[in-house]
């Protein structure tokens, strides 16, 4: 066990440090740099490199923005084989939707729970 967290530390960590070198020395918006960690998990998976790392890493690689991508990338891949070309549109959502509807939920009990303060 403590292999694999150490692991996971050391994978997500380098790709925390990809973001941070990115922001430091580029004049990307946080916003295309964390929509290019999206893409960059699906094209790494389309070409089968970000599977091992996942099966590797753990939750080093599935949690950051590129396991999403990674998310996508299969749930297209999978839905594709078994539903043909409407795959293509409804295979990332469908494997997406869990992690997504739990984001909005606790999204909303905080809104709901807590009040809004403007910033200063």
């Amino acid at each position: 066990m403590i292999t694999d967290i150490i692991k996971a530390f050391i994978v997500g960590g380098l790709i925390c440090a990809v973001g941070q070198l990115l922001i430091d020395h580029t004049s990307l918006t946080p916003a295309r740099i964390l929509t290019g960690f999206v893409v960059a998990g699906a094209a790494l998976s389309a070409i089968g490199v970000y599977g091992p790392l996942a099966d590797f890493a753990g939750a080093g690689a599935t949690v950051p923005l590129t396991g999403f991508g990674h998310l996508l990338a299969e749930g297209v891949r999978e839905a594709v084989r078994d539903k043909g070309a409407q795959g293509i549109l409804t295979g990332g959502l469908t494997a997406a939707a869990g992690g997504i509807s739990a984001a909005l939920v606790c999204g909303l009990s905080a809104a709901a729970v807590f009040r809004q303060k403007d910033k200063l």
